[in-house]
C-alpha cells in the first residue's frame, strides 16, 4: 500500500507544505477517453518522473476510456470516476449526466483527500472536468494542456481556474477569455518518437532502402475511407516505384492484407504499427489530422497529406490540418473529396518533387516541439518552488 492510500486527513494541506517537510511532490493527472488525451498525459508523467524521481503520480480516468489499460501498462496507478461526456446531439444520456457528474465530483473529492496532490494536470476529455474543478475548490495549482487548434469545452471552462494553460497551436488563443495564463508549448509526445533512423526502420520492416516510401496511418481503429482510396491508388503508386507501409486498423486488416498480397513486398499491410519505426521509415505520411498524430509527424519533420476525420467534435481535425497546410508542412484532402485517383496523383507528385518535399520537411520540423513534455512539466513544477 502506498503511503498516501493509508493517510486520513481532514483538510488538504497548502500546495507548498509537503515540499517544506521534504516530502516528495504528489501530482494528480487527468486525461481520458481517447489516445489524444491519454498519451500526452503519459508523456507528461514521464517528464515529471524524469525531473523529480521522488514524485508520486496518480492518474484519474474512467472505465470507458483507453486509459483503463494504457495507464497501468505504462506503470502508473489510476483511480476511476464515473463521469460521462455530454453528447452534443439530443440523447437519453442527458438525463444521466447531472447524476453522473455529482457522483464523479464526490469520487474526485475523496481522491483529493486521500492523495493530497500538490499539483493537478489535465490534458482534456471529460474526465478532466471534475478533477480540474476540485483543484480550484481546494486551491491546488492547476495546469491544463490542450492538443487541438480548436480547444474543447472542458479546456475552455477550466482555463478560467487554471494557473497555466499550455496550447499546441497559436491560433487557439482567441478562444479563451483569460490570456495571461496561456503559453504555446506544443503537444507532449513520447521520447521514442524520432529515435529510429531510416536505415534501421526500413530494415526492421523489410522495406527497400532505396525506394520512396509512403506511410499510411489510420489510427488505432484505422480509417476506412483512406484504406479504400489507397487500395484504388496502389496500381499507380507501385508502378511509379513507390513502396507503401499501410497501417489498416484491426477492422480492415484481413481485407487489406489480401489486397496488398498482389504487390509482394512493395506494399506491407499491418493492423498496427510501432510508430517510432513507421515514422522513421517514411518519406511521406498519409493520415488523419488528430493532434497526437500531427505532433509526432512534426517532431520527426515529416511532410504529410492530411485527411481530417469529418465527424470530429467541432470539426477540430480540419482546424488542426489547416494549421499545417498554412505553414507549408502538409497538403489537405477533405474526406468527401477522397478518391483513389486523387491519392495516387498527390502522392506521386510529391514524392517525385524532391525540392517541394524538402521544403515541407523543413516546415514540418519547424512546427515540431520535441521538448514539449519536459517544458510543460518544468513550468508546472516551478509553481511549487
Amino acid at each position: 500500500m502506498r503511503k498516501w492510500e493509508s493517510e486520513k486527513v481532514g483538510v488538504l494541506p497548502s500546495p507548498h507544505r509537503g515540499r517544506r517537510r521534504g516530502c516528495g511532490v504528489r501530482v494528480l493527472l487527468a486525461g481520458g477517453g481517447t489516445g489524444g488525451h491519454v498519451f500526452p498525459a503519459l508523456a507528461l508523467a514521464d517528464a515529471v518522473r524524469k525531473r523529480a524521481p521522488e514524485a508520486e503520480l496518480l492518474f484519474v480516468g474512467t472505465e470507458r476510456g483507453m486509459e483503463r489499460n494504457a495507464v497501468p501498462q505504462a506503470g502508473y496507478p489510476i483511480r476511476m470516476i464515473s463521469v460521462i461526456g455530454l453528447r452534443r446531439q439530443v440523447s437519453w444520456e442527458w438525463l444521466r449526466f447531472p447524476f453522473a457528474l455529482m457522483d464523479s465530483l464526490r469520487e474526485t473529492r475523496r481522491i483529493f483527500r486521500a492523495f493530497r496532490p500538490h499539483l493537478v494536470t489535465g490534458t482534456g476529455g471529460y474526465v478532466s472536468g471534475p478533477v480540474g474543478f476540485m483543484a480550484g475548490w481546494f486551491g491546488v495549482p492547476l495546469v491544463i494542456q490542450e492538443q487541438n487548434s480548436y480547444p474543447g469545452i472542458t479546456t475552455r471552462l477550466l482555463a478560467l481556474l487554471a494557473d497555466q494553460v499550455h496550447l499546441t497551436f497559436p491560433e487557439s488563443e482567441r478562444y479563451f477569455l483569460r490570456k495571461r495564463n496561456l503559453q504555446i508549448s506544443g503537444n507532449p509526445t513520447r521520447s521514442e518518437i524520432g529515435s529510429v533512423d531510416r536505415t534501421e526502420a526500413r530494415k526492421r520492416l523489410g522495406l527497400a532502402q532505396d525506394k520512396p516510401t509512403l506511410c499510411v496511418i489510420g489510427g488505432s481503429q484505422g480509417a476506412h475511407s483512406i484504406n479504400v482510396a489507397l487500395s484504388e491508388a496502389l496500381d499507380r503508386l507501385t508502378a511509379s516505384g513507390i513502396q507503401v507501409l499501410w497501417q489498416t486498423g484491426e477492422r480492415d486488416y484481413q481485407w487489406a492484407s489480401q489486397v496488398s498480397a498482389h504487390y509482394g513486398n512493395t506494399v506491407r499491410a499491418q493492423g498496427f504499427v510501432d510508430m517510432p519505426t513507421a515514422l522513421g521509415a517514411a518519406d511521406l505520411i498519409l493520415c488523419r489530422a488528430g493532434a497526437m498524430t500531427l505532433a509526432e509527424i512534426t517532431r520527426c519533420g515529416l511532410p504529410a497529406i492530411l485527411v481530417p476525420y469529418p465527424y470530429a467534435t467541432a470539426n477540430h481535425q480540419e482546424h488542426n490540418a489547416r494549421s499545417l497546410v498554412e505553414a507549408g508542412a502538409a497538403e489537405l484532402i477533405l474526406d468527401r473529396e477522397l478518391s483513389g485517383e486523387r491519392v495516387g496523383e498527390r502522392v506521386s507528385a510529391l514524392l517525385e518533387d524532391r525540392e517541394r518535399l524538402d521544403r515541407m520537411r523543413r516546415a514540418s520540423r519547424s512546427l515540431g516541439r520535441p521538448m514539449a513534455a519536459q517544458n510543460i512539466a518544468d513550468c508546472g513544477l516551478r509553481i511549487l518552488e
